[in-house]
């Protein structure tokens, strides 16, 4: 196993004890996995809301980033608590993933109209090719677990892409580069990954 292998399975592991953890205290409210699928996504947006008036303050980065990575956690609490209680469907799943979209995509939408702002065009086309890769990964996923064959494959899934993402958001206020330098990370490691599964499903289907 190698570091990256080992680094992202140190994380997976680390959300799965955190999903766990917050089980055990969400389980005896009335939260609903609905109420925090809304919330998740509304956090998310306001992150991306946030970072778009970043030239009021740096703070404001930071604020987006605190939001950004907020809503992904209660996207990744929603299921959790939804097959904790015994009410997981099809349908809340194909929900669930669908507007996991939605919040990345504002988030890079608002990082395109920072550096375009402040005149990296560049960095504002490496940010659409990051948007078109994620989205690319998660239908690969889909596609090939549609077909029977394992889909989650590669580094760059949307549990990676949301800590580049906060990274570059954390790290933006030292120099003006880190966050173009973010969205080539995120476009390259997504068009990896896509990469990765169109040869692992094509593996999969020759031994089939």
């Amino acid at each position: 196993m190698n570091s990256l292998e080992r680094l992202q399975g140190g994380y997976i592991g680390g959300v799965r004890r955190l999903a766990a953890t917050a089980m055990g205290r969400l389980g005896r409210t009335r939260v609903t996995p609905n109420m925090l699928t809304v919330a998740g996504i509304a956090l998310s947006i306001a992150g991306a809301v946030v970072v778009y008036f970043e030239y009021a303050g740096w703070g404001f980065f930071w604020l987006g980033a605190a939001l950004f990575v907020l809503g992904a956690i209660l996207d990744i609490l929603d299921g959790a608590l939804a097959r904790s209680r015994g009410v997981a469907s099809e349908f809340g799943a194909f929900v669930d993933s669908t507007v996991d979209r939605v919040g990345e995509a504002f988030m890079l939408g608002a990082i395109a109209l920072v550096l375009m702002r402040d005149g990296y065009e560049w960095g504002v086309a490496l940010a659409f090719a990051a948007l078109a890769g994620s989205f690319l990964v998660s239908y690969a996923r889909a596609r090939a677990e549609a077909l029977g064959l394992k889909g989650d494959v590669g580094f760059g899934s949307r549990a990676e892409r949301v800590v580049v993402i906060t990274t570059g958001l954390v790290l933006a206020p030292i120099h003006e580069l880190v966050l173009p330098v973010t969205m080539a990370i995120l476009a390259a490691t997504a068009w990896v990954t896509v990469l990765q599964r169109v040869l692992s499903v094509r593996s999969q289907l020759r031994h089939r």
